[in-house]
């Protein structure tokens, strides 16, 4: 059974002037969208992946979709990063975005009602005053957002 699960990743407060985009694809076959340019407000990412397995088969869910990487017990989005989101000069990293915590029940209650999302909040500024890199530490998690659209 697959279904379609509606994601918003909510990055906080990035550093102004950086480039910062949702990746869709893997290895060299990817691109960037919904490319933003941080004015140091709050950045938002829509998108859409797939619940590829069963609850009554599975105890925990597996992802899949343009957007989905990594194996299935550690699976995640990345957030791409000035010239990786085609900034021309500047920072070259990566936000990695983890689906783990996403639950059978926050899936059912996101699919079962058309205005909720799985959200998450993620600081867009890292320690060294950067844009923020690598797997973010601590993750809060993914929460169900009722009447988001």
């Amino acid at each position: 059974m697959i279904n379609d699960l509606k994601l918003l990743i909510v990055l906080q407060t990035p550093p102004v002037g950086v480039d910062f985009g949702l990746q869709k694809g893997a290895g060299n076959k990817y691109e960037t969208i919904q490319t933003q340019r941080s004015i140091g407000r709050d950045m938002q990412f829509n998108l859409t992946i797939q619940v590829k397995n069963d609850r009554q088969k599975d105890d925990t869910p597996r992802f899949g979709g343009p957007f989905v990487q990594g194996k299935p017990m550690s699976q995640f989005l990345y957030i791409d990063i000035g010239e990786l989101a085609g900034q021309v000069g500047g920072w070259v990293r990566r936000i990695k975005v983890p689906l783990s915590g996403i639950t059978w029940d926050l899936i059912s209650r996101v699919i079962e009602d058309p205005n909720a999302v799985l959200e998450t909040r993620i600081p867009g500024t890292g320690k060294d005053g950067g844009p923020n890199c690598a797997t973010i530490k601590p993750f809060d998690g993914w929460h169900a957002r009722m009447n988001y659209c």
